[in-house]
């Protein structure tokens, strides 16, 4: 069997994903859990990742690379940021030890964009474009990232020069279950309605001044022609979508289009999005693209 050469982890706010991999970069196994920063906080850091080692028998000695939400300032241990214009390459120069452990752990640090006009923050999602575009690319990207915090980025030779966060997958969470409009949605469960979500993206695209009037339509569209659950539901997400690419494709747009980096229901759901507005994607697999990253920084580290 091959040996592991060090496990990967991304440590998000809810979320927990660990690969054991092997020098060649294969996954050799894979752990997820809903253990993210908010529940290792309580639980303790150390405790949550030496239970995921022991469950795939990784090694005593075998080193972790962590990115995301750890080395946030409540995380594990706060890694600090690198300030854009941000190269890539600079992402495997700052790694932080984690003291007091007995084996080597150490947490890549995020991007910070230190503009008093448009001050933003990421952990993670740095490891995905590293992962997605590599040290030595070239030209200009404009990278969009779903999320429960999407993330634009535009990216020119290796350096991310911006980026933009919108906070839509948080904003459809507390619309569709905390107001009027989580009446239009129950029992909207797992069905589809692409015609209804495509509209709404169109519409908010069109005019995302009128957002707040464009999400009401999916509870008065309802009442009044009688609009099933699933339609209330894909108006809602197409609506805030629309708003969102509206502000992302502000700019100019590369002629290659938008790189897409997600993966599962939010790559559908983007991906149909995109194809509302023509608008040409390359679609990476977000899992993929962090693993990615994790795996070059790992190389730089241990591996040289």
């Amino acid at each position: 069997m091959t040996e592991p050469a060090y496990a990967a982890v991304d440590w998000g706010t809810s979320s927990f994903r660990l690969w054991l991999i092997d020098r060649a970069g294969q996954v050799l196994a894979e752990r997820r859990s809903g253990e993210g920063m908010l529940a290792a906080a309580k639980t303790g850091f150390p405790a949550v990742l030496q239970s995921h080692l022991a469950a795939v028998e990784a090694p005593d000695h075998l080193p972790v690379l962590v990115c995301g939400m750890a080395g946030a300032k409540t995380g594990w241990v706060e890694t600090g940021y690198v300030d854009t214009p941000a190269p890539l390459a600079a992402i495997l120069k700052q790694a932080a030890l984690v003291p007091g452990e007995l084996r080597d752990i150490r947490i890549l640090p995020g991007i910070a964009q230190r503009d008093a006009n448009t001050p933003d923050v990421m952990r993670g999602e740095e490891t995905q474009l590293l992962g997605a575009l590599g040290l030595d690319a070239a030209g200009e990207a404009l990278v969009c990232m779903p999320g429960t915090h999407s993330k634009w980025v535009r990216v020119k030779g290796g350096i991310v020069e911006h980026f933009s966060t919108f906070m839509t997958g948080e904003l459809f969470s507390v619309v569709s279950r905390e107001t009027i409009l989580s009446l239009a949605v129950v029992g909207a469960d797992d069905a589809e309605d692409v015609a209804s979500f495509k509209a709404a993206v169109v519409a908010a695209f069109k005019a995302p001044a009128f957002a707040a009037n464009l999400l009401f339509t999916a509870r008065s569209r309802q009442l009044l022609f009688g609009g099933t659950p699933a339609a209330a539901r894909e108006t809602v997400s197409g609506t805030l979508i629309g708003v969102e690419l509206a502000a992302g494709l502000s700019g100019a747009v590369p002629k290659a289009g938008v790189t897409l980096i997600a993966s599962g229901r939010l790559a559908t759901l983007y991906r149909l999005a995109f194809e509302a507005l023509a608008v040409t994607v390359q679609p990476i697999d977000a899992d993929e693209a962090v693993r990615r990253g994790l795996s070059m920084a790992a190389a730089a580290i241990w591996m040289k």
